[in-house]
């Protein structure tokens, strides 16, 4: 692939966790410790051979890690997060915070516990710079390269899926976060609402999109609550966010932060957040809104009930990355386990 057609690095990050299945794999891991096939097969009811190309693409992406270990005299192989995976737990703990708030469930989520404070808690997103929190879309500014949005909506590896018991599942993520993340267009349409772009002419101008599959993504949006429209001084309608849809800037800021710290794109193709109040690039953070401190991988844990986490006899569990944001804020490092 030439530079010019590279995917941005935001592209890239999508192309490698912009699936529903491929997420959901991810989340095991972090939550239930699911290293091994079978483990995953049986914990999701994936297909034999979607799971064996997803996890061929994961480690082919850099995200899990082959690992061979003996067993009954046979030599098998789990998969462990490599530290690009262990960086996405705050995008993971973000989205459970975004669907708490605003998706309605069957099921009820599980609760966050924050170990440092004892309570159980929700999340805020803070400036890793600054250390400012809450800090929403509104506190933000987003500028763009010149060929972001073009080489942001890639064709993705796979079409979009839902799994069919998903509204019985307190893990899975509802189709609504997919509608958001997982289409290779409706995060471009979201990433321009968050720049400002507001009427239909203006849409199409800024992503080249045809208009039938504008006007698609931009009715399911507004029926999703995410956009409301509202008429233009001219009577044309303009696609405001609403609450529900600022509020999923959280989960936007840490695909960008991640995406560009672990992909290069080619020039221009960057998008930048600014956070207003100390004028620094947005770093995001999570800190707990019970006791205000930040969030660190080893202090927080999601009660399951009697859902015991797979853990393979013969080795420790793995030792997950502290945040890079809390790293760069210099605040002190949790010691690991």
């Amino acid at each position: 692939m030439t530079q010019e057609r590279r995917p941005s690095a935001i592209g890239q990050a999508l192309l490698a966790i912009g699936d529903q299945w491929t997420l959901l794999m991810l989340q095991r891991a972090f939550l239930l410790h699911t290293r091994r096939f079978a483990d995953w097969r049986d914990e999701l009811g994936m297909s034999e051979s979607v799971l064996a190309g997803r996890l061929k693409e994961l480690v082919a992406g850099d995200l899990l890690r082959p690992s061979p270990y003996r067993e009954e005299g046979r030599t098998r192989t789990e998969y462990l997060l490599t530290e690009r995976a262990t960086e996405l737990w705050s995008l993971l703990v973000e989205i459970w915070s975004w669907e708490r708030g605003w998706v309605s469930r069957r099921t009820g989520l599980p609760e966050l516990t924050h170990d440092r404070c004892g309570e159980q808690t929700d999340v805020e997103l803070g400036c890793a710079a600054c250390l400012h929190a809450p800090v929403t879309a509104r506190d933000t500014e987003t500028f763009r390269g010149s060929a972001t949005f073009a080489q942001v909506a890639v064709a993705r590896h796979h079409r979009r899926t839902v799994r069919d018991d998903v509204a019985r599942d307190p893990l899975s993520y509802f189709p609504e976060t997919f509608e958001l993340l997982g289409d290779r267009w409706s995060t471009v349409v979201l990433a321009a609402a968050f720049l400002g772009v507001r009427r239909f002419a203006d849409f199409q101008s800024e992503l080249g999109m045809a208009p039938s599959v504008l006007s698609d993504r931009l009715r399911r949006f507004t029926e999703l609550g995410v956009f409301a429209a509202g008429a233009s001084d001219g009577g044309r309608p303009r696609y405001l966010l609403t609450d529900k849809g600022l509020a999923f800037f959280g989960v936007f800021a840490f695909v960008v932060d991640w995406g560009q710290r672990w992909y290069t794109g080619p020039p221009g193709t960057d998008l930048r957040i600014t956070h207003r109040a100390c004028g620094e690039p947005f770093r995001p953070y999570l800190r707990c809104l019970t006791c205000g401190e930040p969030l660190a991988r080893t202090e927080v844990r999601f009660l399951l009930g009697d859902r015991a986490p797979h853990r393979a006899p013969h080795r420790a569990p793995h030792r997950a990355a502290i945040p890079q944001a809390i790293a760069e804020a210099g605040l002190p490092r949790s010691p690991l386990p």
